[in-house]
This record gives structure tokens, C-alpha cells and sequence, in this order.
């Protein structure tokens, strides 16, 4: 084992500020998904809005050893239909503040590319906004993150979710996406947004081999210096290779969410925590 093995699993430690404290990413974290959606790609990941349900959820997750909760009501997966911002704070506010009134110290992420919806959940009670589209999709978002001071992840996605399958054209997938997020961290601190952290975009305009290819080279985005979350869970990247359901596979989610640790993924957003956290354990055996 060489000397910089420590380096090698945990590169850089990370910080970022959660309601003017200081929060740390001294080891990977996993944000475990809610999906108050009815029609989000994994059935298994569905959570039903009412106060019972959310609780129960929330509660198996944060005992699992969810580091956060990202709470999303408008679905990406391919082929979802649009909604409107009103059904979207329906489905998503009072589930926030179901949570923080229950497990206040739990960290709650709202996940939503529309500045209303951001607004309303931090003001219920969130602590961090996860946008698929990093601001390109409502123009407010990136102002309104900056007014609030809060933690941002941001994700590459050409298109919008009703398009992106088909803007899967690039002229060399990772530099591009590269380019991407140096041209966003550009404009992040422009406008006075301090804490990012990056999500390549797993599943989002990118066909399954661009899917493989970002994440061989996930490595490559650690010279953003920002903190990098990856979201591979139980997605066609896997069940298709494996001509599996989605509801199989979470073994294949566990191998490449190890890969991913291996080459830096600081968080792991996953539907199954229990295993997403003993992957991360026993990541750290490799690199010790």
C-alpha cells in the first residue's frame, strides 16, 4: 500500500456551511431518496404524501444511517409528464415539514430545478437544493440560492427532462461535461453561490456507454475542487446491461457505487442506504 492510499479514497476535505455551521465531508455520505412521486422509475422508491407514509420512510432511511434525505415531487425519468409548480409543493412541502418537526436534525435536500419550489422548502425547513438542470432551467434559481446561502448541487443535463434523451451528442463526453462545470463554477461564484457540489448527470443526456464512460473517468472531475455526488442507483445503466427490472438491481447499484468511491464520489445518492453505507465502510478497508 503506497502513501497517499488515504488520498486516494478521500482526496480533499471537503466543507461546506449548513445554517452558519460547519459540515464536513471528511468521509463519503449517502443521501438517501423520497420520491413523492407516483411514477418515478423505481416502483420500489415511491413514497405515498400522506403524513404516515413519509414518516415511516424517512424513519427506516435516517436508521439506516442516511446522512441526508433528498425529497423530490417532480419526476425526471424518461418519458414523465410536466406538472405544475402548485402540484409540486403540494406533493414536496408538507413532507419537509413532516420531517423536520419528527427528526429535526436530519438534513433534507429538496430536488427541484424550480426557484418557487426551492424557496418553499427551505423555508419549511430544508437545507439544500439538488437541480438537474444547475440553473439553466428557471433563471431565479441561481439568484435565490445565493440570497440564502445555502449548499447547491448541481447536475449536467442537456435539454429538459421531456427532451434529454435525445441530446446525447457530444463532441468528447468528458471534457465537455467538463467544460460544463468550469463554466458553471464561473457563474456560481459570480453571483456569490460558495458551497457546490457536482453531479455528472448519470442517466441524463447520456446514452448507457456515455453512462460507463463518465464513470470510468469520474476521477477526471476532481479538478474542479468541489465535492462530486453520484447518482447510479438501481438506474437502465444497470438493469439494462444485466437485463434486469430496476427492482434487481441493487447489486449492480453496489458495484458501481463502490467504483465510485474508489475513483472519489464524496456522496452517494441511493434509494437502498443500509448497503450504500457498508459499501462505504468497506471501501474504506481498501484505503485504510
Amino acid at each position: 500500500m503506497n502513501s497517499s492510499s488515504e488520498d486516494k479514497l478521500f482526496p480533499q476535505k471537503y466543507t461546506f456551511q449548513i445554517k452558519g455551521c460547519l459540515y464536513s465531508l471528511n468521509k463519503p455520505k449517502v443521501m438517501g431518496i423520497l420520491n413523492l412521486t407516483p411514477d418515478s422509475f423505481f416502483e420500489g422508491s415511491r413514497v405515498p404524501t400522506d403524513k404516515k407514509s413519509v414518516l415511516e420512510e424517512a424513519e427506516k432511511k435516517i436508521k439506516e444511517g442516511a446522512d441526508f434525505l433528498d425529497l423530490g415531487g417532480y419526476s425526471t425519468r424518461p418519458g414523465a409528464a410536466d406538472i405544475s409548480i402548485e402540484e409540486e409543493i403540494a406533493r414536496v412541502i408538507p413532507a419537509i415539514a413532516e420531517i423536520k418537526k419528527n427528526f429535526p436534525d436530519t438534513l433534507i435536500s429538496v430536488d427541484t430545478f424550480r426557484s418557487q419550489v426551492a424557496k418553499a422548502a427551505i423555508e419549511a425547513g430544508a437545507e439544500l437544493v439538488n437541480d438537474i438542470s444547475a440553473g439553466n432551467l428557471d433563471l431565479e434559481m441561481l439568484p435565490l440560492v445565493a440570497k440564502l446561502g445555502i449548499p447547491y448541487i448541481a447536475m449536467h443535463l442537456k435539454g429538459t427532462p421531456q427532451t434529454m434523451q435525445s441530446e446525447t451528442t457530444y463532441t468528447d463526453l468528458v471534457p465537455d461535461v467538463l467544460a460544463y462545470f468550469s463554466e458553471k463554477v464561473k457563474q456560481f461564484s459570480k453571483i456569490g453561490i460558495k458551497d457546490v457540489i457536482i453531479d455528472p448527470g448519470f442517466g441524463f443526456s447520456k446514452t448507457r456507454e456515455q453512462n460507463f464512460e463518465l464513470l470510468r473517468n469520474l476521477s477526471s472531475f476532481k479538478r474542479l475542487g468541489l465535492p462530486i455526488l453520484v447518482g447510479v442507483s438501481r438506474k437502465s445503466m444497470i438493469y439494462k446491461t444485466l437485463e434486469i427490472s430496476a427492482n434487481k438491481a441493487l447489486n449492480g447499484t453496489t458495484a458501481l457505487n463502490m467504483f465510485a468511491l474508489l475513483q472519489g464520489a464524496d456522496i452517494l445518492r441511493v434509494h437502498d442506504v443500509k448497503e450504500a453505507k457498508e459499501t462505504i465502510e468497506l471501501a474504506a478497508q481498501i484505503y485504510p
